[in-house]
């Protein structure tokens, strides 16, 4: 389905969940206006003041991903439930469709006008219209304030932001200030390298509070610690947090009253919880869930290569120091992928009478040789691992036969009768040497530093100072990201590894099915 927009105009609560779903098949994101007049007429009622509606819309949101999950981007639009909200609707996406639950045709033929839609409106109900507004109660309407604040990571918006970012809006009758977390303060989020560059997250953040909201005056910024602009901020109302950020909330109020600064009201938020509970995804809709749902799937998509041959299809499987790239190879293996295990490969170079294995002991002299004649890497590598320059020297001796060797064995599998569908070529070095250009793609593990150097340690019998030495040699997690087609994280238990390695295995052997 080519990416198409539409505007459901929801005058029943109850008809929602059958509404998105005759709906999901022909748009992917959708703008929802609530018929807050409880007729067809387009003439401005008293509406009760927009906070009344923050339960509704938060119960929407909530809702809509029982009905279509995660399918439609959904966004409720909060411009027509402020006084003076019949006015033209002006929206940041063209829409393509209008779709109504419910037959009021003038209002949806001025929708049409404002959003200069010619094709028809879709009415999906022939009922009788709920009124909305007769529904909520407004005799214990929340205050609104002239400025509101709010912060957070904000990492593709899921429904629990559009809830929070929402009923901020709701109770703003002016400025909402938003604090957004720079990379120092995500470090110990899950899987930090895949959250997006603060600028980006901005940038998606000012476009769902100008779809929802266009009057507002909306002042996003980037935030190195928990409290922002909170701190000097004089004219701040009030600060909207989540249950598990009350205290922070109050925190705030202890630094504004230090610097003899107005408190700010709290208003406190419920957290949505998930509907996934497997131990692995937080119990609360999270963007940490949302990159954990990410790992095994299409992270970017690969370049042509058209100096490869398309058979066999090659996968350049990589990550760091004890990341779990050897055991996703082997399930990959396992799946029908052949592998080539560059590790070995080296073996087979480093073996006396080849031409890496003269170069080396030229190099590094007799004290790597063992009593058998080859080379000892437990006495090779503390001397690489000690010197970068030495590191760098060894580089440049392999890399070049070992690629070689890998090109050589690539010629005899392509020069077979049955060539294999798919080789995973399991290279630890591969992003540093330079092979993603060998490779249709790059598959990579990824696990936090402080797990990779906890699994030296255990490993390999290192201390720690010397596990973070060998770490620091390796290709960092951001840029192993950067370079990435398809990713993975061993840092949860083998099963939910195994999952991901399926899923990214079904994904390809769909896309070449289909070529």
């Amino acid at each position: 389905m080519a990416s198409s927009t539409g505007l459901l105009v929801v005058s029943n609560i109850k008809h929602l969940g059958k509404s998105l779903r005759a709906i999901e098949k022909y748009v992917n994101s959708l703008y929802i206006h609530l018929n807050v007049t409880g007729s067809t007429s387009t003439a401005s009622p008293n509406l009760p003041p927009p906070p009344v509606w923050g339960r509704l819309i938060s119960q929407l949101y909530a809702n809509s991903s029982s009905y279509v999950g995660n399918q439609l981007d959904l966004r409720v639009l909060v411009s027509p439930l402020r006084p003076g909200g019949s006015g033209s609707l002006k929206l940041r996406q063209p829409v393509d469709l209008i779709f109504s639950d419910a037959h009021h045709p003038e209002l949806c033929d001025r929708l049409r006008a404002d959003l200069n839609i010619s094709k028809p409106t879709i009415f999906l109900e022939d009922t009788a219209i709920s009124d909305l507004s007769a529904q909520q109660d407004a005799s214990q309407a929340p205050k609104m304030y002239p400025s509101v604040v709010l912060g957070g990571t904000f990492d593709r918006i899921h429904l629990g932001h559009k809830i929070f970012l929402t009923q901020a809006v709701l109770r703003t009758c002016k400025r909402l200030v938003v604090g957004v977390t720079t990379s120092t303060m995500t470090k110990g989020k899950t899987l930090p390298d895949l959250i997006l560059p603060v600028e980006e997250r901005i940038a998606r953040l000012r476009d769902f509070l100008m779809d929802i909201d266009s009057s507002l005056q909306y002042e996003i910024v980037p935030i190195d610690d928990p409290f922002g602009p909170t701190q000097v901020d004089p004219d701040l109302d009030m600060i909207v947090v989540s249950a598990e950020t009350l205290r922070g909330g109050q925190k705030v109020n202890e630094i504004r009253s230090s610097k003899q600064l107005r408190e700010l009201e709290i208003f406190v938020i419920d957290i949505v919880e998930s509907n996934v509970h497997d131990g692995i995804h937080e119990t609360k809709v999270s963007s940490s869930n949302t990159r954990i749902d990410l790992l095994g799937t299409r992270w970017r998509r690969p370049d042509q290569r058209p100096q490869l041959p398309t058979r066999p299809h090659i996968i350049g499987l990589t990550g760091g120091i004890a990341s779990g790239k050897s055991k996703m190879a082997e399930r990959l293996g396992a799946m029908g992928a052949h592998v080539i295990d560059c590790d070995k490969v080296a073996h087979d170079v480093y073996e006396p009478g080849q031409v890496c294995y003269e170069r080396i002991v030229q190099h590094f002299g007799q004290g790597i040789v063992a009593a058998d004649g080859r080379i000892d890497r437990s006495k090779l590598g503390p001397v690489v691992f000690a010197d970068p320059k030495q590191l760098q020297a060894l580089n440049a001796i392999v890399w070049p036969e070992l690629i070689a060797e890998v090109n050589k064995r690539l010629d005899i599998l392509r020069s077979q009768a049955d060539t294999p569908r798919v080789v995973v070529l399991e290279a630890a070095i591969l992003l540093r040497a330079g092979w993603e250009s060998s490779c249709h793609e790059v598959w990579s593990m990824i696990v936090p530093p402080d797990e990779a150097v906890r699994r030296i340690i255990d490993r390999n019998n290192l201390s720690e100072e010397e596990a973070r030495k060998r770490l620091a040699s390796q290709v960092p997690n951001t840029e192993i990201v950067a370079k990435s087609h398809v990713l993975f994280s061993s840092q949860w238990d083998h099963d939910f590894t195994q999952k991901q390695a399926e899923r990214a295995w079904q994904m390809l052997t769909k896309e070449l099915d289909s070529h």
